[in-house]
């Protein structure tokens, strides 16, 4: 989209050339893309935010303990996947087998997995925002998250979509 200065408001500079993406599944192919978006849109110094809402927010788990939750909590932590390595894809998983078949093909072909991409978005400063109303909800605590990640509502995601040229939803 070209923007001139005629569609930007008064008083605010051009600033519509960032990249906003909305991560709210948490099937390993869609975080997949989502994170090589994000890191290229990076690379050509596109200014990213990533926002995880409900199953999203387990791309960026890490092994937790349980300690402290209520039953649901604890309950719904059992059974969501832990971090970026647990993830399966959305079609022909097959129990497990299609999740490791591709990661064996994406290694083969010196193709970074998840967890390198989700590393390099965080070292090309790509903005990682956990929705805390969906936090709440699912019984996740921030210390549960990888490192890094900022905790923010609806309006942190609307105005970051308001700033870009771009917005997606996987």
């Amino acid at each position: 989209m070209d923007t001139t200065m005629e569609d930007a408001r008064p008083g605010q500079a051009n600033v519509c050339d960032g990249k906003t993406l909305l991560m709210f599944s948490d099937d390993l192919d869609k975080a997949f893309a989502a994170f090589v978006i994000a890191n290229g849109a990076a690379a050509m110094d596109s200014p990213v935010t990533m926002f995880f809402a409900f199953w999203g927010l387990n791309v960026l788990r890490k092994p937790a303990s349980s300690k402290g939750k209520d039953l649901l909590a604890k309950m719904f932590g059992f059974m969501m996947p832990k971090g970026p390595d647990k993830l399966k894809l959305s079609k022909m998983n097959m129990m497990g087998m299609g999740t490791t078949m591709m990661k064996h093909v994406m290694k083969k072909k010196n193709v970074k997995l998840l967890p390198e991409l989700i590393a390099s978005a965080r070292e090309q400063g790509v903005r990682l925002v956990a929705c805390s109303m969906s936090m709440d909800v699912m019984g996740i605590r921030q210390e549960e998250l990888i490192d890094g990640v900022e905790v923010g509502g609806v309006v942190t995601f609307l105005s970051a979509a308001e700033k870009s040229n771009a917005t997606m939803v996987f």
